[in-house]
């Protein structure tokens, strides 16, 4: 069996040096592109010089809902009569993280991806030219060579602005894998990693300061998303400055300490809003498709020729690497695609347009999916909007005794289908996926009102919502 610190067995051998598929990262979409090829009758080769899983298993979506969870069921607890109210228990939750990402042992996952018949090789994996990749790692280097196409499936990395480098701030790997609770901590950022992060960690006891340059949390959702979401993390403590810029920042013995650990002395920031000193600084600005120190100029590929899609035809981006949407299901879709159009297997083809899904885990929850109304009307569509207090559901007004959130479709007026649909509230990340059914199936909001939820849940937000449409639609 291949441990996290070995090559396969046998990959010395000059059969192993070669597959139909070779893929550089071993994250979700490297995974599933090289599942699906091999399923379609390819071998596939997945060269990973880091953790076989990526960093949605160790780094990102595993371990922060596993912090997540816990601290929802207090916060649900705490408000719901005949229930003494649970406390977060800091030890307890950081060891649930730790079981959860395999306390950082890949061995489980290196295991299934034998088992499901492809090949690990541990390296840092450069193109050297066409169909070939030079794989750097702990036995030396070797040559691969794909007979039918590379997938580089190499993730992202974090966006850092300038007058916030070299502070050896935290990253989402450092929140995520927090050791050393910070008494105070400020985040830089106010999209899903940001927000998610000040669930947990005040949570946890820090005392947490949101810095926002924008003028809303998650702005890229519906209005209300933003304004439901701030108020509940200033309900908990948070401190969410909106508009907010660092203009200067300052550090004292900056150092790297290890994963989730104090690097250095205090923070100190200068912002629009106020200086500001803090124990330990998390930077949430965003990522960027990981191309570079990948060979792609040997082949005469740039960074940007790799990101508009001009590549030769045996070369593919996949997941976060193509920058098409920086989310793990929606990179796992693009290799199971990916992976069977390689292998020629049938089936049906994708829609002409796919919405992306997104699931935010603070409190209250938060899914979304599709086009918001202010996207629909700038594309030029013509649309319907219903809305409704995610109450009005009565299994919503169940799930605790301070529910709140609300709901919202978005509909194409000429074709009566729905095109973009918002959830808050309980249950959120959960409604989202029937959205998600209509748009792809195109399901007219006439017949959406011949699916019958049950009662009393959450889902019976839909009839509240499909009754607020305009008669025609109905």
């Amino acid at each position: 069996m291949t441990t996290a610190n070995q090559s396969t067995p046998g990959a010395e051998s000059a059969a192993e040096h070669a597959a139909d598929v070779v893929v550089i990262g071993g994250g979700p979409a490297g995974e599933n592109v090289a599942q699906y090829a091999h399923e379609g009758g390819l071998s596939a080769v997945i060269v990973e010089e880091s953790l076989m899983g990526g960093d949605c298993s160790y780094y990102a979506c595993m371990p922060s809902k596993a912090l997540l969870r816990p601290v929802e069921v207090a916060h649900t607890a705490a408000h719901l009569e005949g229930v003494d109210s649970p406390a977060v228990r800091v030890r307890e939750l950081l060891a649930r993280r730790d079981a959860w990402v395999s306390h950082y042992d890949d061995a489980g996952q290196v295991r299934w991806v034998e088992d499901a018949g492809l090949r690990v090789v541990r390296g840092r994996g450069e193109i050297t030219g066409q169909r070939t990749v030079r794989v750097t790692g702990p036995d030396g280097e070797r040559t691969l060579t794909a007979r039918r196409a590379v997938v580089v499936a190499t993730g992202s990395t974090e966006v850092v602005p300038p007058v916030l480098e070299g502070l050896h701030a935290w990253s989402s790997k450092d929140a995520t894998g927090v050791v050393e609770v910070p008494e105070s901590i400020a985040i830089v950022g106010g999209g899903v990693v940001a927000v998610e992060a000040a669930t947990w960690l005040a949570a946890l006891g820090s005392s947490v300061t949101l810095l926002v340059r924008g003028g809303a949390l998650l702005a890229k959702n519906e209005p209300f998303v933003g304004e439901l979401v701030q108020d509940a993390l200033e309900g908990a403590g948070v401190d969410v400055r909106l508009n907010t810029t660092v203009e200067t920042a300052h550090r004292e013995d900056a150092r790297d300490t290890g994963l989730g650990r104090i690097h250095g002395g205090p923070v100190r920031l200068n912002t629009t809003a106020g200086a500001l000193e803090v124990d330990e600084l998390l930077v949430a600005t965003g990522r960027t498709p990981r191309l570079t120190d990948l060979g792609l100029e040997s082949v005469g590929v740039t960074p940007e020729d790799a990101r508009a899609g001009r590549l030769p035809g045996w070369l593919h981006l996949v997941g976060d690497a193509a920058g098409n949407s920086l989310l793990t299901h929606m990179g796992k879709y693009e290799a199971r695609v990916l992976g069977a159009k390689l292998a020629g297997t049938p089936e049906s083809a994708p829609p002409a347009v796919v919405p992306v899904p997104q699931a935010v885990f603070t409190d209250p929850p938060v899914g979304a999916v599709g086009m918001t109304e202010a996207e629909a009307r700038e594309a030029g569509r013509g649309v319907v909007v219903a809305e409704a207090p995610i109450t009005g559901a009565a299994g919503a007004a169940l799930m605790r005794d301070d529910a709140a959130g609300r709901a919202t479709l978005v509909v194409d007026e000429d074709s009566g289908c729905l095109l973009g649909a918002t959830f808050v509230g309980p249950e959120a990340t959960e409604l989202v996926h029937g959205a998600t059914i209509a748009i792809v199936g195109r399901v007219p909001v006439k017949l959406l009102r011949h699916a019958v939820p049950s009662y009393p849940t959450v889902s019976e937000i839909w009839l509240r919502l499909l009754e607020e449409l305009p008669a025609e639609l109905r």
